[in-house]
């Protein structure tokens, strides 16, 4: 899905008002499924989710405290859905055996780091993850489930974006109204800047929350003095054309596609033709890339990028308080 363009405007755009009374009701109905009480998992759980629809960084913020909790002494396992796959769970993830289509694209991207387990079935995929050796969950998404209980949530926060207008879907990007929301996370983890960001921040100040600021950063120089296209199907495109950037590369084109979008054979042929007219390499993310075809992987680079915390030690005390004793 690409969001439109009003969400990111003003809440008295006509889109946004023609469709208000439809998210609220969808807030509503969404913030009570949020109140309901949730089944205690096999061991601690830390919930990464975030107040919208869409791509705001949970996977690499899952990634980033995967690190920490293992530095603290905990063995954590991944939680995902699996969103665009078709196995329902629970499912521990074998890169070797499942593809994008099976699991979707995210669990392939932790698997590699921890385990990871698939399910719609939050409170068996805990007992799976318990299975695997885990005594800590990081749940990557599932705010507004309320299935497993959460020993910690974390709400993710592009900076640039926000919460767009304001408004629950689909006038706006809200999964339910951010009141309504606040009351179920433990601190915000806010990534980039920006002032729709700042504007978050400051209300979970407010609100005694701490929050966690990040960047993504790409490894320096990793792809220096290259003239690269640069292509990408997430939430934000743009975030990633950015990190290109900061690589050093030189930006010959970018191509934005949906979040999780599915690469045929005619969006290759295209993306190859224009990066031979180009004179550029092409270029894609981590999570671009388990979804391209084994054929053309190889002719595609991937820039990995990294969470990097101003502040990690606070973040380290913030979620050691849930982590099981050492």
């Amino acid at each position: 899905m690409r969001p439109p363009g009003f969400w990111d405007g003003s809440p008295h755009h006509p889109a946004a008002l023609a469709l208000r009374p439809l998210g609220a009701l969808y807030g509503r109905l969404t913030a009570a499924r949020m109140a309901r009480p949730g089944a205690r998992g096999p061991c601690p759980v830390l919930c990464l989710g975030n107040f919208t629809l869409g791509g705001a960084g949970k996977t690499p913020a899952a990634l980033a405290l995967a690190d920490i909790l293992r530095d603290l002494g905990a063995r954590p396992a991944f939680l995902s859905r699996g969103y665009g796959g078709r196995l329902p769970g629970p499912v521990a993830v074998d890169p070797a055996r499942h593809g994008a289509a099976d699991v979707g694209d995210e669990p392939l991207l932790l698997a590699a780091r921890a385990p990871a387990i698939v399910a719609r079935d939050r409170v068996a995929g805990a007992a799976l993850c318990a299975e695997a050796g885990a005594d800590m969950i990081v749940m990557d998404d599932g705010l507004q489930n309320p299935s497993l209980a959460k020993d910690l949530a974390l709400a993710v926060v592009d900076a640039g974006a926000g919460i767009g207008n304001g408004l629950p879907f689909p006038a706006g990007p809200l999964r339910a109204p951010l009141a309504r929301q606040w009351p179920h996370v433990g601190g915000v983890i806010l990534i980039g800047e920006g002032a729709p960001g700042e504007a978050v921040a400051e209300a979970a100040l407010r609100r005694g929350l701490p929050v966690h600021r990040a960047r993504l950063a790409a490894e320096p120089g990793a792809l220096a003095g290259r003239r690269v296209l640069a292509f990408a199907g997430i939430g934000r495109p743009q975030k990633f054309f950015a990190t290109v950037r900061e690589s050093g590369a030189e930006l010959a084109g970018t191509r934005a596609f949906p979040d999780h979008h599915p690469y045929g054979a005619g969006d290759l042929a295209a993306l190859a033709a224009e990066a031979a007219r180009l004179g550029a390499d092409l270029v894609t993310t981590e999570k671009d890339a388990v979804r391209l075809p084994a054929a053309f992987a190889g002719r595609v680079r991937v820039l990995p990028a990294r969470l990097r915390f101003h502040d990690e030690a606070a973040l380290r005390a913030h979620v050691r308080g849930v982590c099981p004793p050492v």
